[in-house]
């Protein structure tokens, strides 16, 4: 019987001290990753800044893309929209 309540508590003090060292262990490695992406991130935007100042056409191509995205978002808009509105109306119907 003594074996069994040994086991009970040495299985909980286990999971409890598990469980704090994989917290910690897991928070420095987050923070760690995401200084690191942070940092690239960075750099890349400041890269691709520098480049797209250089020249006037540069920035019109990226104003006509994010046109045309802007025009993708506002038809994937629309479509959801008449789906809704189908699907509202065939449930008044019922």
């Amino acid at each position: 019987m003594s074996q069994q309540n040994g086991f009970g508590s040495g299985f909980v003090l286990g999971s409890l001290i598990g469980g704090v060292v994989g917290g910690v262990l897991g928070t420095v490695i987050a923070t760690r990753k995401e200084r690191q992406i942070v940092g690239t991130d960075t750099y890349q935007l400041k890269t691709r800044q520098e480049r797209s100042l250089g020249t006037e056409e540069s920035i019109e191509l990226a104003r006509h893309g994010l046109e045309d995205k802007i025009a993708q978002l506002n038809s994937a808009i629309d479509d959801v929209r008449q789906q809704l509105g189908t699907v509202k109306a065939s449930s008044e119907q019922d």
